[in-house]
C-alpha cells in the first residue's frame, strides 16, 4: 500500500489508557496498529498470542505496537494481561470510529463462520487460544497498519476472520 493520510480529528479523536492519540504516537516513533476482533474470538486471541511472540523483534525496530479493541478497556486489559500483553498501548472502540476510518469491513457469514475457518478455529481452540460468548460486533474484520508521522504507510485488511498478517514482517522487521 503507498503512504494515506487520515484526518487528524479521526487519529486524534480516541485516546489509548495513557491518554495518547495515534497521531501522536505516530510522530514519535513508527506504530504497529493491530485492529482485533471481538475479544471473545479464537482469531482474535490467536492474533495477541502472535504479537506477543513477535513482540520483541517489533519493538527492537523502533515500533511501538498498539492493540485497538471494542470492548471496555476492563475488559480487554484481563485478555491482554494473559497474553502479556497488558502495558501496551491500547485503544477502546467500541463504537467502531477507528475500524471504520482504516476502512476495515465488516465480514459476511461466509467471511466471519465459512467453511475456510473452520479447521483454523478449531486449530486456534486446541493451541489454548479458546473462545467466549462474544459481547461486540461478531462480523468485524481485523487488520494491521504501520504508521510513521500521521501516515499509514503499510496495510493488512483481513478478508475473512481467520486471516491474519506476519505482524513483523508488517512492521518492517527483519527476522
Amino acid at each position: 500500500m503507498t503512504s494515506a493520510t487520515l484526518p487528524a480529528d479521526v487519529l486524534n479523536a480516541l485516546r489509548t489508557q495513557t491518554g495518547e492519540s495515534l497521531d501522536e504516537l505516530s510522530r514519535k516513533s513508527p506504530v504497529l496498529v493491530v485492529f482485533l476482533r471481538h475479544c471473545a474470538c479464537t482469531f482474535a486471541r490467536e492474533a495477541l498470542d502472535d504479537v506477543a511472540r513477535q513482540r520483541a523483534a517489533i519493538t527492537a525496530s523502533g515500533t511501538t505496537i498498539v492493540l485497538v479493541h471494542m470492548q471496555t478497556d476492563a475488559e480487554a486489559q484481563a485478555l491482554f494481561t494473559r497474553y502479556k500483553l497488558g502495558d501496551l498501548p491500547r485503544i477502546s472502540d467500541p463504537e467502531q470510529k477507528l475500524y471504520q476510518a482504516f476502512d476495515l469491513q465488516r465480514g459476511s457469514v461466509w467471511q466471519v463462520m465459512g467453511p475456510a475457518n473452520v479447521l483454523p478455529a478449531i486449530a486456534s481452540i486446541f493451541r489454548g487460544n479458546g473462545s467466549a460468548i462474544p459481547n461486540s460486533d461478531i462480523f468485524q474484520l481485523p487488520g494491521a497498519f504501520l504508521m510513521r508521522d500521521g501516515q499509514v504507510v503499510n496495510a493488512f485488511r483481513a478478508t475473512r476472520s481467520s486471516e491474519r498478517p506476519d505482524y513483523a514482517v508488517l512492521a518492517g522487521c527483519k527476522i
